[in-house]
């Protein structure tokens, strides 16, 4: 079996799923605290007939997409004069020391009062979430760029920090800081729940609304949302890392 790992990943999951199924067929759990997984396609369908799901999905990428752009190319332009530029980290360390151990979900009140309950106030703390993984990832890529390789560009004749920076740095630093990037995917997901339950419309609010009701059906369901949305988002960024990245041996 070994020699096939799909088929054991599958069985797996098959295995996993039975004991689920089995848990409240078998009344070791009330149906309306877990659903079985026979019952999630019929509470998808209803959401995806009603156009509530398409919506749902719409609203929480679009808090998504700007969160993670907002949040890592910030990150990545404070993490990288950080990285470069000793002054510079000195000057924000205790600002970083400060900021850094606050949780993003503790600046849903700020949001809130700063933005309203609006798409703004979701960006705001998801890239919040975003900025502090990638921040730190460029930093430390920006660090970990072999001196040798720095001396002999100087040698070179690049020596402006605009010109080490474009020839070598960013290059020497990339698959770090595109660790750093894959991190902060799925943290943003994590965020998304987070500065939904402020109010804000979209998946995290939907699961909400139907845990009111004890619809564990339709929660499990977007759950589930998230989670194969989350997967065909890091697939495809594994993908262009590896077209970015094709001149890493």
């Amino acid at each position: 079996m070994r020699r096939y790992p799909v088929l054991l990943s599958a069985l797996g999951l098959l295995v996993f799923l039975g004991f689920w199924e089995a848990i409240p067929r078998l009344n070791l759990v009330s149906q309306s605290l877990l659903p079985a997984p026979s019952d999630l396609p019929a509470a998808f369908k209803r959401e995806f007939t009603s156009g509530i799901w398409l919506e749902m999905v719409g609203l929480s990428l679009n808090h998504y997409v700007l969160g993670f752009l907002w949040g890592a190319g910030l990150g990545v332009i404070f993490g990288v004069l950080t990285g470069m530029y000793l002054d510079v980290e000195v000057a924000l360390a205790w600002v970083v020391r400060l900021l850094r151990p606050i949780p993003n979900l503790a600046w849903a009140p700020f949001a809130i009062i700063w933005f309203g309950v609006d798409q703004a106030a979701a960006v705001f703390i998801i890239s919040i979430g975003v900025f502090w993984i990638v921040f730190f990832a460029a930093q430390g890529a920006i660090r970990s760029v072999d001196r040798d390789l720095v001396e002999v560009a100087e040698a070179f004749g690049f020596r402006g920090g605009r010109e080490k920076l474009v020839k070598v740095l960013l290059p020497a630093a990339t698959p770090g800081i595109m660790v750093g990037l894959r991190t902060a995917l799925g943290q943003a997901w994590m965020a998304v729940v987070a500065a939904e339950l402020s109010g804000v419309s979209g998946l995290g609010s939907r699961m909400m609304q139907a845990s009111s009701l004890l619809a564990t059906d339709i929660v499990v369901v977007y759950m589930l949302t998230m989670a194969v949305l989350y997967g065909i988002m890091d697939a495809a960024f594994v993908f262009a890392q590896s077209r970015l990245l094709q001149w890493k041996p």
